[in-house]
């Protein structure tokens, strides 16, 4: 294949569940930019049908659904209809997720920090910890499951789960069922890799660091709280969604056909430590 070839996914049948804004709305941007057909589904009905309406009037195949990813019989229909929709699906980003509220201190790293108690653990309720563990473990295990279902037959397809760099790394600020769904999602990709690299599906992860989005209530678009973050950043600067695409294109194209059950961080090299 020529390298010209090797990011080229026009054509292709695509799902971004959670892609109403953020890194799911940027992931199908960048599908859709370069010429794939993209369903985007999320749980938020005005913003996914202004979305996708938006990428309509510029030109791009995109069409959105409501869709809850706890609710999987609803999620599988969801599948159908988008292969109904564009024929085929060749590409599936496992994106949705929420935030677990506080964790057991206030302020990010290198902040003053100072003990929560609406975030330690004899006070977490299950409701708290099972809505996030059945959005962002449960949602991901139901999101590759209807995709494995459809493209096991033609024996192909591309399957990337969003994670976190919380998925290997504790941050007290954030909640512990946060940390542990993503963690769980990280492994249980590795073992869909495991089970469908015969059937020439891939399966990775892209870990994000901090970046600027909806999550935790919007708290990252506080621009003081983005300056003290840059500090803290190798690359002095937060991440904005657009920081994804060129990630979310090289897994879902052919420039990844033989790298499988990896989880693949981008964070500005957050996770290296404060170099200045």
């Amino acid at each position: 294949m020529k390298c010209a070839e090797l990011f080229n996914i026009a054509g292709q049948g695509a799902i971004v569940t959670g892609a109403g804004s953020g890194l799911g709305l940027a992931i199908a941007e960048a599908l859709a930019e370069s010429g794939a057909r993209v369903t985007l589904l999320d749980v938020d009905a005005g913003r996914i049908a202004a979305e996708t309406e938006r990428l309509r009037t510029l030109g791009y195949a995109v069409r959105g659904e409501w869709v809850d990813v706890c609710d999987h019989v609803a999620l599988g229909r969801a599948f159908d209809a988008a292969v109904a929709a564009h024929d085929r699906l060749d590409i599936v980003f496992a994106n949705a997720g929420i935030d677990s509220g506080p964790g057991f201190v206030t302020g990010w790293a290198g902040s003053q920090r100072a003990r929560n108690p609406d975030g330690a653990l004899e006070t977490y309720s299950d409701e708290r910890w099972n809505r996030v563990i059945d959005v962002n473990l449960g949602g991901v295990f139901a999101t590759l499951r209807a995709a494995a279902r459809l493209m096991k037959p033609q024996r192909s397809g591309k399957l990337i789960v969003t994670t976190s760099v919380a998925a290997y790394q504790c941050e007290p600020a954030i909640g512990s069922a946060y940390m542990a769904a993503k963690a769980g999602a990280a492994h249980l990709m590795r073992c869909v890799a495991l089970e469908l690299a015969a059937f020439n599906i891939t399966v990775n992860a892209i870990a994000p660091g901090f970046f600027v989005t909806n999550i935790g209530g919007g708290h990252a678009k506080n621009p003081d709280v983005q300056a003290a973050m840059a500090k803290l950043m190798p690359m002095h600067r937060v991440g904005f969604p657009d920081d994804i695409k060129g990630l979310a294109l090289f897994l879902a194209s052919p420039a990844s056909a033989y790298l499988t059950g990896q989880q693949i961080t981008i964070d500005g090299g957050w996770t290296l430590g404060v170099a200045d």
